[in-house]
């Protein structure tokens, strides 16, 4: 179980007073039992570590990840619109889901239905943050401590490392993996809501193959 850990790896290792949550509305993902050996192989996913920094193996690698780093920010800066904030949430997603063995335009599109890239949001079923991961897996397989959900890289860390975790269950079946995590497994709107926003996170540039 979880044996892609560590595989992939493209990187070294390594205010909100004022601001209310905003709500958004989904299902949430289903609490289940899980064996001592996948509940120990998840929390050591989702143990902490550094800010992810780029490292690459080669200037091909270098230039690709500037181009899509470039034509990401430009897509997102009408809704984050602070620099520093879209720099630093490009990396980890690019980090985080590489990490897991996920596509990143599959995180973004993911992170846009669930959130609208708001790092504050609180669904119905008290999701939280970018990739609306639930409060019990923070005391299931976390620290326990909820309000870490709404810093940026533990929510990415955890909304990755459950995803692949559901689409390993689901023996790499995208599409019920995607209902598993939303709660609605089997069911096909959110499927393929997730599935449409990927495709407008796919970045094509001259000379290169599509960028994911």
């Amino acid at each position: 179980m979880l044996r892609w850990l560590g595989a992939g790896l493209g990187y070294g290792c390594a205010g909100v007073a004022g601001l209310l949550p905003l709500t958004v509305h989904a299902n949430g993902q289903v609490e289940e039992d899980l064996a001592d050996s996948v509940r120990t192989a998840l929390s050591a996913a989702v143990a902490f570590a550094a800010p992810p920094k780029p490292v690459f193996s080669s200037e091909a690698e270098r230039l690709r990840f500037s181009q899509w780093l470039a034509h990401m920010d430009e897509r997102l800066a009408r809704r984050m619109p602070q620099a520093r904030v879209r720099e630093d949430f490009l990396h980890t997603v690019w980090y985080e889901s590489r990490r897991a063995g996920l596509e990143t335009a599959l995180v973004l599109g993911l992170i846009e239905v669930e959130s609208g890239f708001r790092k504050f949001a609180i669904s119905s079923a008290s999701a939280r943050g970018y990739m609306q991961v639930m409060p019990f897996w923070v005391r299931s397989i976390g620290d326990g401590d909820e309000g870490k959900l709404f810093h940026a890289q533990t929510n990415i860390r955890f909304g990755c490392v459950i995803l692949r975790y559901y689409l390993d269950r689901e023996r790499g079946d995208l599409f019920m993996a995607l209902g598993r995590y939303n709660g609605s497994r089997g069911r096909a709107p959110y499927p393929q809501a997730v599935l449409a926003a990927r495709q407008r996170w796919h970045v094509e540039l001259p000379g290169t193959q599509a960028l994911s």
